[in-house]
């Protein structure tokens, strides 16, 4: 093997996005922030709280893909992402079921 081929497989890949695509996913997560702040203030009752996970998820899911390059990864990473994600929120529905139901 030769020390050419051998640097190419070691090496990460780079992967360029442009600066338009952090712009608009910059403004969209300024577009959910005051979503989030609209849905505090109208108070929606009991569902408010739940919007606003949504709303959260929705933005957590922005950076991860977007600033933290997960949209690159192989479906190994993606898939340990999503157990993790899976296991907190049926940790967060047992508390809601829990107090909404006392």
């Amino acid at each position: 093997m030769n020390v050419e081929a051998s640097m190419k497989q070691g090496q990460p890949q780079v992967h360029i996005v442009p600066y338009r695509t952090y712009i608009l996913v910059c403004f969209a997560l300024l577009i959910l922030l005051a979503m989030t702040i609209a849905v505090a203030r109208l108070q929606f009752t009991k569902y408010s709280v739940l919007i606003n996970l949504f709303i959260a998820s929705l933005k957590a899911g922005l950076v991860l893909m977007f600033f933290m390059h997960l949209k690159y990864e192989g479906r190994f990473l993606k898939g340990l992402l999503l157990l993790a994600i899976s296991a907190l929120t049926f940790i967060i529905a047992l508390t809601f079921s829990d107090v909404w139901y006392r």
